[in-house]
């Protein structure tokens, strides 16, 4: 039990880690594989959505446990087409940084949505994702590699979400549902940060 608890701890406090807001900084040429796996984890707003999506998944239960985090990385490719293909879609940045907001309050809030909706919901958000990623791949990189990339990276996340819920879950009642609360709320409150250009 102990041992479980600690581990849900350690994988948040990893999670919090990573000290760049927006995972679209300047990394040089982003191409191939390697990039595009480097992509999703090289900032704080896409590693939290990530793993909210792998905790709110954990939380439904059943078949949206695979049914979410697979819509999100399906939506999130076809935002990542739009972007490569010069598809303009507004308020990109806004929807990344809401998506942290939303997907925290979810999660801190325990909300039982239907699969069909939370797919619904995870399938929208990533497509901002998705388009921030393939809008900002340059036209000499290697397309599919790095889409690859940046899918597998994506699906690591909500793995790590996953198990971040399900560790979270071993703890018992009460302490799950504190530390629920406590992780998703501080997605949120870090998605208001980003949102508001305070992080």
């Amino acid at each position: 039990m102990k041992s479980a608890h600690k581990s849900g701890l350690l994988a948040l406090a990893a999670v919090a880690l990573p000290a760049t807001a927006y995972a679209h900084p300047a990394i040089g040429e982003a191409a191939g594989l390697v990039h595009g796996f480097s992509h999703p984890i090289s900032g704080l707003d896409h590693i939290l959505a990530m793993v909210m999506v792998g905790i709110f998944a954990y939380q439904l239960g059943g078949r949206a446990t695979w049914l979410v985090p697979a819509t999100f990385v399906l939506a999130m490719a076809l935002g990542g087409a739009f972007g490569i293909a010069g598809i303009d879609i507004p308020f990109v940045e806004t929807g990344i940084a809401l998506s942290v907001v939303v997907l925290g309050a979810v999660v801190a809030f325990d909300v039982k949505a239907p699969a069909a909706v939370a797919m619904a919901v995870a399938g929208l958000l990533a497509i901002f994702h998705g388009h921030a990623h393939g809008a900002e791949m340059p036209e000499s990189a290697a397309g599919a590699a790095f889409a690859a990339g940046f899918m597998i990276a994506t699906a690591l996340l909500h793995t790590a979400g996953l198990g971040l819920g399900y560790a979270i879950g071993r703890t018992g009642k009460r302490r799950s549902f504190i530390a629920t609360r406590l992780a998703g709320g501080f997605a949120a409150v870090a998605g208001v940060g980003i949102l508001t250009g305070m992080i």
